[in-house]
């Protein structure tokens, strides 16, 4: 019954209506933003490796690597199965459709967490609650979103301690509970130790696990060198309704691309949000700019390495419409067993790689996750800037209490049931940035108007007073006034 009043749920939130939000919102940032997500790429990698941290926040780099942790996730391994299990081969491009589209939705949202970010406990939070209940003058939005925010990411732990469960069983035969149990035990580890330890654990782990995942993804493509012409065919065919896989498809194949891109890089979803404002930067438009960059990332790089490695070597089931396959080479559900049976066709232990990877990638999600939790929770108290040290605790046992239930209930109930996060969090998030872009246009200009005079950008609000009231922006600018003069 609880699996039935989900998928009744999801039914309504991921309808055709919510495609179409979020499709046609990504194009009108993208030409209202004149394709910044990609005539500003060489600047996006200038300031990825440029900013530098403080006392109350992160590096550029750091909340990239903090935001990449979220978007890098089960959603590149599993999710990609589950989309062409569903779609075809195909939903592959809808995904790199979704990726273009989304980088510009980044912008937007990740410029307005800086924007209206706050101070709490002597570190920057932010993300979605501050700037639809700052931005918007209707702090109940913020108070509700901060719920959603809460209660969506809880429903999306359990898909991401479920994977690694899976996957570890399936490499290491270890008993589901068993890895929910140390799952905990490191997770504790790293999150009582704050925000800047979850900061500097993605800071190491995540360009390391990126980067070790796509080397042997190339090393599985290139032993398929053959295959690769015939891939990339099946792939557009498919995504068109075209071929013997894409036939009569076309729908299904946009849907899941979109469905997963979606839920793979987060734009429109505001999960990087929360990481985006935690960063030091001297103009809002900067950490838009970084957080662009991470959904290429994402899609473009990670979840194009699982796909191409699951097609390249027919490691995937595709589901007929109307029932039974149109391709069936595997008898097991969608998921990371898939690519681990991708890498296992050609690497001895590939099923073990595949397990670690997704490991690393999902218990790095599951930190940003929780941070995400702890920020939203913390908009409630922005305004004293103090949260008191019982609510941080509390936050705390109740992660590692829903990422323990993620182990050992179903897959697709886990998956249904985070299918309802996303798309609680997505219908609010995409509506009212509709409303909040031109603020995002208007710091898009006052940057490339300093760019163009060749001056590092910072942002004056005293310049913008329709922008509201932005306290700690007009400390940083006086602070930046003070420390030019006195050089």
């Amino acid at each position: 019954m609880f699996a039935n009043v989900i998928s009744w749920i999801n039914g309504y939130l991921w309808s055709t209506p919510m495609l179409v939000l979020v499709v046609c919102a990504g194009l009108y940032f993208t030409f209202r933003l004149r394709f910044v997500q990609v005539r500003k790429i060489p600047t996006q990698l200038h300031l990825l490796f440029n900013g530098k941290s403080s006392e109350r926040g992160m590096s550029s780099f750091q909340a990239f690597c903090l935001a990449i942790a979220g978007r890098v996730g089960t959603g590149n391994i599993a999710g990609v199965a589950t989309a062409i299990a569903a779609g075809g081969p195909g939903a592959l491009f809808w995904m790199w459709v979704m990726a273009l589209i989304g980088a510009a939705t980044s912008f937007v949202e990740c410029t307005m967490a800086q924007l209206y970010k706050g101070e709490v406990n002597g570190e920057y939070r932010g993300g979605i609650a501050y700037y639809l209940g700052r931005g918007t003058g209707i702090q109940f939005l913020g108070y509700l979103f901060a719920v959603v925010m809460i209660v969506a990411e809880l429903a999306m732990f359990g898909i991401q301690s479920h994977e690694i469960a899976a996957a570890t069983e399936n490499a290491f035969s270890v008993p589901t509970w068993v890895t929910g149990v140390v799952l905990i035990v490191f997770l504790a580890l790293i999150i009582f130790g704050g925000a800047k330890r979850i900061a500097s654990v993605a800071n190491i782990v995540v360009p390391f696990m990126a980067i070790a995942y796509v080397l042997i993804a190339l090393i599985i493509l290139f032993a398929n060198a053959n295959n690769i012409p015939e891939t990339f065919a099946t792939i557009f065919q498919s995504a068109f309704g075209a071929g013997p896989i894409g036939g009569g498809m076309m729908g299904a194949a946009v849907l899941w691309g979109v469905r997963r891109g979606v839920y793979s890089n987060e734009a429109g979803m505001a999960t990087a949000t929360q990481s985006a404002a935690a960063a030091e930067v001297s103009h809002p438009a900067k950490q838009g700019l970084v957080q662009c960059f991470s959904v290429y990332i994402d899609t473009l790089f990670v979840c194009t390495a699982t796909g191409l490695m699951l097609i390249s070597t027919g490691a995937y089931n595709v589901i007929a419409p109307t029932g039974g396959f149109l391709v069936h080479n595997l008898d097991t559900e969608a998921g990371a067993v898939w690519t681990q049976a991708a890498v296992d066709s050609l690497v001895p232990i590939g099923a073990q790689f595949v397990a670690i990877a997704l490991m690393f990638f999902a218990f790095t999600t599951i930190m940003n996750m929780f941070y995400n939790c702890e920020t939203a929770l913390t908009f409630f108290f922005h305004k004293s800037g103090k949260m008191p040290s019982g609510y941080v605790v509390s936050i705390r046992l109740i992660v590692m209490l829903f990422v323990f239930i993620g182990t050992v209930v179903s897959g697709s109930t886990i998956w249904s049931l985070g299918d309802v996060g996303c798309g609680m969090l997505i219908w609010g998030n995409v509506f009212c940035l509709l409303f909040l872009v031109p603020k995002a246009a208007l710091l898009l200009r006052d940057f490339e108007s300093q760019q163009k005079q060749g001056i590092d950008p910072v942002f004056n609000p005293s310049q913008y007073p329709q922008l509201g009231d932005l306290p700690l922006w007009k400390d940083a600018y006086e602070g930046y006034e003070s420390g030019k003069l006195k050089n």
